[in-house]
């Protein structure tokens, strides 16, 4: 029994990384196909819960962004988590000029009966954004190099 179990949760972390690996403005309704109804969505900005809060932040963020591209590296599963490694590249037009960044982060997902029902995103808010803002951003440099030092 738990191995059918473990083989549903990598179906579905396959699922899930094929849907992000293709997300564009255009076929955001496929994130349908992946949560549950009631899942909490975390990142270093927002908690959102439900599936239909979730869909409306997805259609506001690309609707602001120029394009927005997600690249897996790494997964794992073990029964009903999975972590990933990944790199969203974004481009929007208020930060640095519409110039692509890239930014790495990881992703904590817990699974049940083929859905995603928590989503936990791990990236460094400062470097996705506050960096590529005029003025703040050498700020934020500033103080990330005196933290190294």
């Amino acid at each position: 029994m738990m191995h059918s179990t473990i083989h549903s949760d990598r179906d579905t972390l396959d699922k899930f990384i094929s849907i992000y690996s293709s997300l564009r403005k255009d076929n955001l309704n496929s994130l349908d196909e992946i949560y549950s109804e009631d899942v909490v969505f975390e990142d270093p900005a927002h908690r959102i819960e439900g599936y239909e809060n979730l869909a409306s932040y997805f259609e506001s963020l690309y609707m602001n962004v120029t394009d927005c591209r997600f690249e897996i590296h790494d997964y794992a599963v073990n029964e009903s988590v999975a972590f990933l490694s990944w790199t969203m590249t974004l481009s929007h037009p208020k930060l640095q000029g519409g110039e692509a960044r890239s930014v790495n982060g990881c992703t904590k997902l817990t699974l049940k009966d083929g859905r995603v029902v928590r989503h936990r995103d791990y990236f460094d808010l400062g470097e996705m954004l506050y960096e590529a803002l005029p003025f703040l951003g050498s700020a934020v440099k500033l103080i990330k190099k005196r933290l190294g030092q």
